[in-house]
């Protein structure tokens, strides 16, 4: 049972480590291997899950959320506030975190305001703003970092690149919102928490340090040893809860990728599929193998970064495993309402397609 309960929490883990041992039997481990690793993206992802980590702890994301909530006014509003903050959110501390903070708060209001009846909506929602809301920052998806890093991306080009997407991502969820009835809420009786300043001062303090780590403005092996350092000091239990699953399946991917790129045969297909048309292949390859495998192995195939990069940051909506993230809302919702997950899958599916189908054709007519 432990071990299932583990393959049923890591399943993308326990993937990743099985491609990375069945290819190395096809390429023997050697010193190549050694130069698969991207140790600049493993470092930044540290840190700033490190650094995330310790905020949630003193709930400085639950406060700041809960306070703007109060604001919302009626249901509308209150759709727009929590999109709205989990879209930022995920810009600032990655769309898994941002789902894992912000869901909660999500399931709270709606269930004072006596809303439930519009959660999976809520959710849905909340899971498409948190893959592409990070699409703008380096940092704010995990293929992002990679591929700012693997291709050394200067930063305006990458900003330039993801604006457009980011925009058109913006307008479709404010109209997803603005279906929603305006129906007057009040859901300010239960938010009293207070923040820690001083633990807050430092904490943003050493997340601007991640952020400089991330543009390039301070060696990642500096924020390596001051970030981790401060926070073993002040919170190590955050350090024990950074999701090193999540560094592993990097690592394993990397193996599995660098050990593809190797092979010839699959070196020419991969590398003839992508010639055709590289955007919606990788697209496509999100739907079936997630958007970070598929960063990470197209990237050993192409120069061509600008179609790699909106493939896999739209590739994010569509299928259920397109993103990792989109895993981490099914199963809070699974949780909450077991009876209803094929009502769940159901409107996710009709909902991420929707929202597939008109970033594709505008990433492909009008974007590029």
């Amino acid at each position: 049972m432990t071990a299932l309960r583990f393959l049923k929490k890591n399943a993308v883990l326990v993937i990743a480590a099985i491609a990375a041992a069945v290819t190395s039997f096809i390429v023997p481990p050697d010193k190549e291997y050694l130069s698969y690793l991207d140790y600049k993206t493993l470092v930044c992802l540290f840190i700033t899950l490190a650094v995330v980590c310790a905020l949630r702890n003193i709930k400085f994301f639950t406060i700041v959320a809960r306070k703007l909530v109060t604001m919302s006014g009626n249901l509308r509003g209150l759709f727009l506030m929590l999109i709205t903050i989990t879209f930022l959110g995920s810009m600032l501390i990655a769309n898994d975190m941002a789902l894992i903070t912000f869901l909660p708060l999500g399931y709270f209001a709606l269930s004072v305001a006596k809303q439930e009846k519009y959660m999976a909506y809520l959710f849905i929602l909340q899971n498409i703003s948190a893959n592409l809301g990070g699409m703008l920052t380096p940092f704010g998806n995990p293929q992002n970092l990679y591929l700012y890093s693997y291709f050394n991306i200067p930063t305006g080009q990458f900003c330039k690149i993801m604006l457009p997407p980011f925009l058109l991502a913006i307008a479709m969820l404010a109209g997803a919102c603005y279906l929603i009835k305006p129906h007057k809420i009040d859901v300010s009786e239960k938010f009293e928490e207070k923040l820690n300043v001083k633990r807050t001062v430092l904490y943003l303090v050493l997340f601007a340090i991640s952020i400089l780590v991330v543009f390039r403005v301070i060696s990642f092996w500096l924020g390596l040893i001051v970030v981790p350092l401060v926070i073993l000091i002040v919170d190590r239990e955050a350090l024990l809860m950074v999701d090193y699953s999540l560094l592993f399946t990097f690592v394993f991917f990397f193996i599995f990728a660098g050990n593809m790129a190797r092979i010839e045969s699959v070196n020419y297909l991969m590398s003839l599929l992508l010639e055709k048309d590289p955007l919606i292949f990788s697209i496509l390859s999100c739907q079936v193998m997630s958007n970070v495998p598929t960063a990470i192995l197209l990237s050993h195939f192409t120069s061509d970064f600008v179609p790699l990069l909106l493939g896999v940051n739209i590739g994010g909506t569509g299928t259920l495993i397109a993103s990792l993230a989109s895993l981490i809302t099914f199963s809070e919702y699974s949780i909450l309402y077991p009876k209803k997950k094929l009502h769940y899958l159901g409107l996710f599916t009709l909902i991420n397609v929707i929202f597939l189908v008109v970033m594709t054709f505008a990433g492909r007519f009008i974007f590029m």
